[in-house]
């Protein structure tokens, strides 16, 4: 492969617990949570990665981190060939232009107290793209328009629109300063389905208009199958398992990856009822189990689970973080 536009290498985000009296009276350790506790990604220019988990399993906060909203505890993050995690704050702003992001809620990403032409012009603004207001103002109605919104929605306020249209509104203030990479934070999870996947197809259309790059967060599978190139499953913090959409959905090697799939509805009359649950508790990111992190909830764990736990290789593009598994011992086993 060529080198990617945007990689990442042992990331990690911990948070540290606010202790109690009683804690700094008995001088007990500082607690962390470990949000994201080693993460290495890669994304190829033009594809589209899924980060798929549970709630909770650090999602959201590694993509924060890439985007330097927050930042990291220890790795590194690399985009283009630049590493971009210690870059001073000047360089970082150039930065925006190249990396977005779509965030889950556009209602609260959108400031209710300027009008959608004012919103999307904001970026050419404080990039100072374009000559004048009135080439700005150009700009901005091009983009209303390619999102399916009209030119004379833009001087409404965003509370005036329904969701998908506020999406949609989000989507142009991304493109308007023409990025490379945007980091989808689950951008459909909070509209109804047929709105779904009327802003995938926008998406989808908008990264052959625009040469995009994604690294789409969410935790609907569904949407990965028919959106992504690579899929990458994240739990605890950690990646368990990668590989293409043909290879996660055809081929899964991690149990954690077979839970998630056995968890995607169904019309089957078939599967219902007979689908394995995923037991036990997510256990606590600020003292997570030894070994691999799952082995809590895994149906195939034993002693061994508690080591610490190599990659094995499947192919080019499938890692899976299990001992249980391995190429020369294919899965045959199911949650």
């Amino acid at each position: 492969m060529s080198e990617p536009l945007l990689e990442t290498k042992g990331l990690r985000k911990h948070f540290p617990v606010e202790s109690g009296l009683i804690d700094r009276v008995l001088s007990r350790d500082e607690q962390w949570v470990k949000a994201v506790d080693g993460v290495d990604l890669s994304v190829q220019r033009g594809e589209t990665v899924g980060l798929v988990g549970e709630s909770g399993c650090g999602k959201s906060t590694l993509g924060k981190t890439i985007l330097g909203l927050l930042d990291s505890t220890a790795g590194e993050v690399h985009f283009d060939g630049e590493r971009i995690d210690d870059v001073a704050d000047s360089r970082m702003r150039e930065l925006r232009k190249e990396i977005q992001v779509i965030f889950q809620d556009p209602g609260a990403s959108l400031n209710p107290r300027r009008r959608v032409r004012a919103i999307v012009r904001r970026p050419l603004e404080v990039h100072d793209i374009g000559d004048s207001r009135s080439e700005r103002n150009d700009r901005v109605e091009e983009l209303i328009d390619r999102v399916g919104l009209s030119a004379d929605q833009l001087d409404r306020f965003p509370h005036e629109f329904s969701g998908g249209q506020q999406q949609r509104i989000a989507i142009a203030r991304a493109l308007a300063v023409d990025p490379e990479f945007i980091v989808a934070d689950e951008p459909t999870s909070a509209l109804d389905v047929s709105v779904q996947a009327q802003i995938l197809n926008l998406l989808d259309d908008l990264q052959d208009d625009f040469d995009l790059t994604f690294l789409f967060i969410t935790h609907d599978l569904s949407v990965v199958q028919y959106f992504c190139d690579r899929v990458a499953v994240m739990y605890l913090g950690e990646i368990m398992e990668r590989g293409t959409v043909e290879e996660i959905f055809e081929a899964s090697q991690h149990p954690y990856t077979d839970a998630l799939l056995e968890a995607i509805p169904s019309t089957d009359i078939d599967l219902r009822g007979n689908r394995a649950v995923l037991e036990g508790e997510v256990p606590s990111p600020i003292d997570p189990p030894s070994g691999c992190k799952f082995r809590t909830r895994c149906p195939i764990a034993d002693e061994g689970c508690a080591e610490p736990i190599e990659p094995r290789v499947f192919s080019d593009t499938q890692v899976v973080h299990c001992r249980k598994r391995s190429p020369e011992t294919p899965n045959d086993q199911s949650v």
